[in-house]
């Protein structure tokens, strides 16, 4: 009797970065250089170790970067569930990528948190910049200070399109006596990138300063944040 030899079927495998000369791959680059010298995908692809049968993790890397405009931060705007939509991302990875998109705005916050200060505008808006910047739609929040100018937290008040955000001065005035807030400054983004306030951003200014004023609070300041810049309207006297 003629015995067949049983064959094994291709077995298809992640492309290893072992596949590439070893000055190419990204771990022992980081080895022998350090974190500084990696680019962002190189660092990227660490964390992501393994590939697709078509690509390595340095490749799945590149790919999300494109997609993040070259901007780890850009990664915050991407769901979780869009993740999962991309090829050679699974639960595991989408999980570790939100992660580390949430690592690095707390980074980017804290490092500029130490500066905060009410009297300060533009170190306000630098402490929120890399938060709303990003947002593809309008968002609305509120910054609590005390008598003594004192930093006593923050809340998103309200969320809303592209263009506009429903914004009830009721919760931000609730929010702000929880918080035994005296003074407030209240931020917006505007996604198109230009600061420039509209007619309807003056006339809610206006609607708050009167309504906090009743309550014994202060609108200390409104600023619009846009693309690495801002609008302050106590700098420019609107306030």
């Amino acid at each position: 009797m003629w015995l067949r030899k049983s064959r094994k079927e291709p077995v298809l495998s992640h492309i290893s970065m072992k596949n590439l000369p070893e000055s190419e791959r990204p771990y022992e680059r980081f080895q022998i250089l350090g974190a500084e010298a990696l680019s962002d995908a190189e660092l990227l692809a660490i964390i992501l170790k393994t590939g697709t049968k078509d690509y390595t993790a340095l490749d799945l890397a590149r790919d999300l970067l494109s997609e993040c405009q070259g901007n780890l931060l850009n990664l915050y705007e991407i769901g979780y569930e869009q993740l999962l939509e991309r090829r050679g991302i699974g639960p595991v990875k989408a999980t570790q990528l939100k992660a580390i998109a949430e690592l690095s705005k707390r980074i980017a916050r804290t490092g500029r948190g130490y500066h905060l200060s009410m009297n300060c505008p533009s170190s306000i808006a630098d402490y929120y910049m890399e938060e709303l910047r990003h947002r593809r739609e309008e968002a609305f929040m509120a910054a609590f200070f005390d008598s003594k100018c004192k930093f006593l937290g923050d809340s998103v008040i309200a969320t809303g399109s592209i263009s506009y955000a429903y914004v009830s001065p009721m919760e931000l005035f609730r929010k702000a006596l929880l918080r035994n807030a005296v003074m407030i400054v209240i931020l917006h983004n505007h996604p198109s990138g230009d600061p420039t306030p509209s007619t309807e951003d003056k006339k809610l200014t206006e609607q708050i300063r009167a309504g906090a004023s009743v309550l014994g609070l202060t609108l200390a300041d409104h600023i619009v944040i846009g693309d690495q810049q801002y609008f302050s309207f106590r700098e420019n006297k609107l306030l």
